[in-house]
């Protein structure tokens, strides 16, 4: 190893890691990345990347089965279910190697294996004991800062243990050898909601268990009721306000028992091909010399203040290790605000996570950015609500996809967008005109102002404004 000295060392090569690495060479500053699996991380790698391509095939297959609406001749005469695989992984290969390229041309030093916190160093600096990816001892590094950016891994719970095979987490999940007849997924986030809608389109018969009152919980009610109707009106089966207390793996199948989440009614117990467990996840923060360091880990995450800084002088964290919400994008973000803080940078501003926009790649797809109608008026505002269906919007009935949903919150008094939650076709690259107008403060003024493009999906986003003041035009 060339070099052992640096400005700053980044532990992990997620989309936290290696952004806070370029933007770090970008400021001048020596910088080394230490990761000790792909360059991208779990998103690019096994997540964000890699899923985006497998629902791309169940989206074509869905369209498919509808080709007849189009005047066109053809149907789905199978899937080659290694080939969708094998697509999916070259996706995430390619990325991952350009990853690989942006540190060289960067000039960023990528170790390969692991790294931990190893007390001080001459001068107040920091010092780090790696081992490399062959599991022997490499030479120890040294630098003035220190950020952890390794990520998080699927969450258990207690009986509910995966085995690779028949009970899976989104890894395994994502490289199936077979699409089961019969799929429970366990939780109903952003995670468990888009392998349900994947392999509902592949052809499985979904169940879905979500232990709270209704699936996607953290969207807006009003989506979340929208989404369990269409993924119903699809063949799946929702329960919420339940629970699996227990999974039992028997020739090749699992019996499952669910009940009510608050213990009122019977259990019952259904047989299924697969399970899969999405209920959350927990940060990686094991092996990584934080015994003995000021470093706080609550929940199984470390705790840090605006910039990324922990209790301990120099050291940092971001992305999922430090907490919701799990997403790359606040990763990324996070990563350039916490290095520009390091290197002192004039007018850097923290990361506001108000403006973090979340998007669920099911079909139809959810998007949202800001509060929900019910936390705005939790924190005391006076709202103003508007809602456009997709129904109204010609784009959307000429693309034959006329389901669907866009709704504005906004402050009464002051016209501020609190808040913007959609569900349908493409929201998920609508959600971003709605986070740059919270990150300019917009209010109504400006978007009832602004000239949409017709005939777009996004004239919706307007008409939701002007409905939020009574102007709506189109329905």
């Amino acid at each position: 190893m060339a070099e052992t000295k640096f400005d700053l060392i980044v532990v992990g090569g997620g989309p936290g890691g290696y952004v806070a690495a370029i933007r770090a060479a970008q400021l001048g500053l020596k910088t080394a990345v230490v990761e000790r699996e792909h360059m991208g991380g779990i998103c690019l790698n096994w997540g964000c990347i890699p899923t985006k391509a497998l629902l791309r095939t169940s989206e074509l297959a869905h369209l498919i089965g509808r080709a007849d609406e189009f005047g066109l001749k053809a149907k789905l005469d199978g899937i080659d279910l290694k080939k969708v695989v094998e697509r999916s992984r070259a996706v995430a290969g390619q990325l991952s190697k350009g990853v690989s390229g942006l540190m060289k041309k960067n000039k960023i030093t990528v170790i390969d294996g692991e790294a931990r916190l190893d007390g001080m160093g001459p001068g107040g600096v920091r010092k780090l004991a790696v081992t490399g990816a062959d599991g022997k001892p490499g030479e120890a590094l040294t630098a003035k800062n220190v950020i952890l950016a390794t990520g998080a891994r699927a969450r258990t719970l207690p009986g509910l243990e995966p085995d690779g095979k028949t009970i899976v987490t989104y890894r395994e999940a994502m490289v199936p050898e077979s699409v089961p007849k019969k799929l429970l997924v366990v939780g109903s986030g952003a995670i468990g909601i888009e392998f349900a809608s994947f392999y509902s389109d592949l052809g499985s018969d979904v169940t879905v268990v979500e232990v709270l009152d209704r699936i996607l919980p953290v969207e807006d009610a009003d989506i979340s009721a929208f989404a369990a109707k269409a993924f119903t009106a699809q063949g799946m089966t929702l329960k919420t306000g339940a629970v699996v207390k227990s999974l039992k793996v028997s020739r090749g199948k699992v019996a499952a028992e669910i009940a009510p989440a608050k213990g009122e009614g019977k259990a019952e117990k259904l047989s299924f091909d697969r399970v899969i467990l999405a209920v959350g996840i927990t940060g990686n923060v094991e092996n990584l010399g934080l015994e003995g360091t000021r470093v706080r880990v609550e929940k199984g995450h470390i705790k840090i203040d605006q910039w990324g800084a922990t209790g301990e002088a120099g050291v940092y964290a971001i992305g999922d290790v430090a907490g919701p919400p799990w997403l790359a994008h606040k990763a990324s973000h996070e990563g350039v605000c916490c290095v520009e803080h390091i290197a002192g940078v004039e007018g850097a501003h923290p990361l506001d996570a108000g403006n973090i926009p979340g998007c669920t790649y099911c079909r139809p797809q959810v998007a949202s950015v800001g509060l929900t109608e019910a936390e705005a008026k939790e924190k005391g505002h006076k709202v103003k609500v508007g809602k456009f269906p997709f129904i109204g919007n010609g784009k959307a009935i000429a693309l034959g996809e006329a389901e669907g949903l866009i709704k504005t919150v906004f402050d009464e008094d002051t016209g501020a967008l609190l808040g913007a939650h959609m569900i349908g076709a493409e929201v998920t690259e609508l959600i971003q005109g709605f986070a740059i107008a919270r990150t300019l403060e917009t209010t109504e003024a400006e978007l009832m102002q602004t000239v949409f493009p017709h005939p777009t999906l996004s004239e919706m986003m307007h008409e939701s404004t002007l409905a939020a003041f009574g102007r709506v035009i189109h329905i």
